[in-house]
């Protein structure tokens, strides 16, 4: 896989703000080297958020993403506004582009305000270097952040700014601890590992979904081997092999089946299980679940997908879950959905929130949306884990992980 080929969800995602006019776009340019962003003197020449996915040394795989000015005005403004808002939820570096021949302003105080917030590591940027400048003593006085003058039209200070954004977003990694893996940690060097594939109408043609691809690397990286089989063979592999696997991971829509199949003594988990513990938010999955069985009559659900995808007559989201919802609890539930960038910023009207495992959304707008839920109180869950609840497997499911005894 090239670097281009790396998944939106493992780029670092670098969002650039500012007032209208201050020279985002140009800034972006500069820093990528591409006619990204459309420039003008016009102010609000952005109108919504622009992404480019690409290289950017020394970070290596990156989303850019250009913002519309957060100053803009009137209701088509506020739109605007409220999108710039959204893609905080997935930054993972913000620019703050500050024009530097008016210095800083109401907009961009507000902009620090939420990066602290929302602590998402920032650097400013003193643009226009090539202008007489304002006095930067406000930025100047911040104190820990990275403060850089430059021009992107004579590209001074374009090079130390990108060195700048990497020793930030290390530093920042650094603080993380440990890089979280799939399944790797659960094995040891020259393991077996079933996967159990389905390959039906909804099973893109040629290709394994992206938590499949990523489970198979994880278990080649800890030197383990990968034997992928489907649902009506999994007997018939385990019988061919000399030694029980590892651990079966199968797809959760085939948890139902695969369980009677592998035997108790043999741990049993699924990629969308293992994808929410990599995420960050399987021990509230776990909690979440048990919610299904408090549901009532008239209680609304939100089902919800981190990408857009073409939906197939048996969409899991849309047709299974719901089927398998109505069927275990015996209510009148209502059902929406949701998928994209379109997730809700209220909701509280909701019993449940039932989350894809997010292996398109970066870590950060994971736990931003998981940590919405949270905070308004409704309880949230994924796939792989609802499903594991409602096929009464889920205890088994996630017996692997010490930290979730408690929960269960």
């Amino acid at each position: 896989m090239s670097l281009n080929d790396t998944p939106s969800g493992e780029r670092i995602h670098i969002g650039f703000f500012g007032r209208r006019n201050a020279g985002k776009s140009s800034v972006v340019n500069a820093v990528t080297g591409q006619d990204l962003a459309v420039v003008s003197q016009v102010e609000g020449t952005t109108t919504d958020p622009v992404k480019k996915a690409m290289e950017l040394l020394p970070l290596g795989p990156v989303v850019i993403i250009d913002t519309p000015g957060f100053d803009d005005e009137g209701m088509l403004g506020e739109l605007r506004v409220q999108r710039t808002r959204k893609i905080l939820a997935q930054t993972d570096i913000a620019v703050l582009v500050v024009d530097g021949s008016r210095g800083m302003c109401g907009c961009d105080r507000e902009l620090l305000d939420m990066f602290r917030e929302r602590k998402i590591p920032y650097v400013i940027v003193w643009n226009k270097a090539d202008l007489p400048s304002a006095p930067p003593t406000d930025a100047v006085n911040l104190p820990g952040q990275a403060f850089l003058r430059v021009s992107a039209v004579t590209g001074e200070g374009i090079t130390a700014l990108k060195e700048k954004i990497g020793e930030i977003y290390r530093d920042w990694k650094a603080q993380q601890g440990e890089e979280p893996r799939l399944v790797a940690d659960l094995l040891s060097e020259g393991d077996q590992v079933i996967l159990v594939i389905p390959i039906d109408k909804a099973a893109p043609k040629g290709r394994l979904i992206l938590p499949q691809q990523q489970v198979i690397r994880d278990i080649l990286d800890a030197g383990c081997t990968s034997i992928c089989t489907q649902t009506g063979t999994v007997t018939a592999t385990l019988e061919s092999l000399r030694k029980p696997p590892a651990i079966v991971i199968t797809d959760s829509q085939a948890f139902a089946s695969v369980q009677k199949d592998v035997p108790e003594s043999i741990p049993l988990t699924s990629f969308s299980i293992l994808m929410a513990r990599y995420k960050g938010f399987l021990k509230t999955a776990v909690s979440g679940a048990a919610q299904i069985e408090h549901l009532k009559d008239g209680d609304r659900v939100l089902i919800s997908e981190g990408c857009t995808h073409h939906r197939q007559c048996d969409d899991i989201g849309t047709v299974k879950i719901p089927r398998w919802l109505q069927a275990k609890t015996g209510k009148n539930i209502t059902i929406e959905t949701s998928s994209g960038t379109g997730f809700p910023e209220d909701l509280t009207p909701y019993a449940l929130v039932i989350h894809c495992g997010g292996c398109m959304l970066n870590e950060r707008e994971m736990k931003s949306r998981i940590g919405r839920a949270v905070r308004q109180g409704v309880p949230v869950t994924n796939y792989g884990t609802a499903i594991a609840y409602m096929n009464g497997i889920l205890k088994r499911s996630v017996a692997m992980f010490p930290d979730l005894a408690g929960l269960l």
